[in-house]
């Protein structure tokens, strides 16, 4: 399972580079889009998963011999979804404002 969760964090990067580096707007916004899909991804992964653990380690029990589920990742997910949201929403809102201005939606501002 960990080698599909680190190919899926790995092509979803890959192709947020890829998308990030083309010429036109929307392909920008959509490779920012999967770069924070796959930073969200990575910043989960990282918070040590267990199915039907409690978050906090019960009294009484040494940590070492508890396995518990890390909450503060799902928080951090939680948030950095929310925030990219609203980034990309402002983001469409100024790149839709530049092509009004300038005519083209190449991030250059070159025409085909």
């Amino acid at each position: 399972m960990e080698a599909l969760l680190a190919m899926a964090i790995g092509v979803l990067a890959a192709s947020g580079i890829w998308l990030v580096l083309r010429p036109r707007t929307f392909q920008v916004v959509m490779g920012l889009a999967l770069l924070s899909y796959a930073v969200n991804l990575f910043i989960f992964s990282m918070g040590s998963l267990v199915i039907d653990k409690p978050p906090i380690v019960a009294a009484g029990i040494p940590a070492d011999l508890e396995h518990y589920t890390d909450p503060m990742p799902q928080a951090l997910v939680l948030t950095a979804i929310v925030i990219g949201f609203a980034t990309t929403a402002l983001f469409l809102v100024v790149l839709l404002a530049a092509r009004g201005l300038s005519g083209t939606d190449h991030v250059d501002g070159e025409s085909d």
